[in-house]
């Protein structure tokens, strides 16, 4: 069992830059492909970065491609998300999850989620 906890999230202008964390529990974490989702109200949740467990293949929604950084500390437990040139359509919940079976841009391919941690950019 892996228990994820985000935090970071906050009000920011556009243009501005957050730094989303998502620790885990258990010390299995080093083992999971992580991610970030998003979902802003009455939307799907949608695909925002994954990084694989050692933390060296990431890929991106095209989105947030270029702005958005995907990083890991298995030392620590932990995965993050550099947020920089944030636009008011990037407020949403953003939430971190964990695959056992490895990076994919799919909710359904995640075994474990947080409970999310709200961004919101004003313009």
């Amino acid at each position: 069992q892996v228990q994820l906890v985000e935090s970071g999230g906050g009000l920011v202008q556009a243009g501005g830059s957050l730094r989303l964390s998502c620790t885990a529990s258990g010390r299995t974490f080093s083992t999971y492909a992580m991610a970030w989702f998003r979902q802003a109200p009455g939307k799907e949740r949608k695909f925002v970065a994954t990084i694989n467990s050692s933390g060296d293949c990431r890929y991106y929604a095209d989105s947030v491609k270029g702005r958005f950084t995907i990083s890991r500390d298995n030392a620590k437990n932990t995965v993050y998300l550099q947020m920089n040139s944030l636009k008011p359509e990037d407020t949403s919940v953003y939430y971190c999850a964990a695959a056992w079976g490895g990076i994919t841009a799919t909710p359904v391919g995640y075994d474990y989620w947080g409970q999310g941690t709200q961004v919101t950019v004003s313009s």
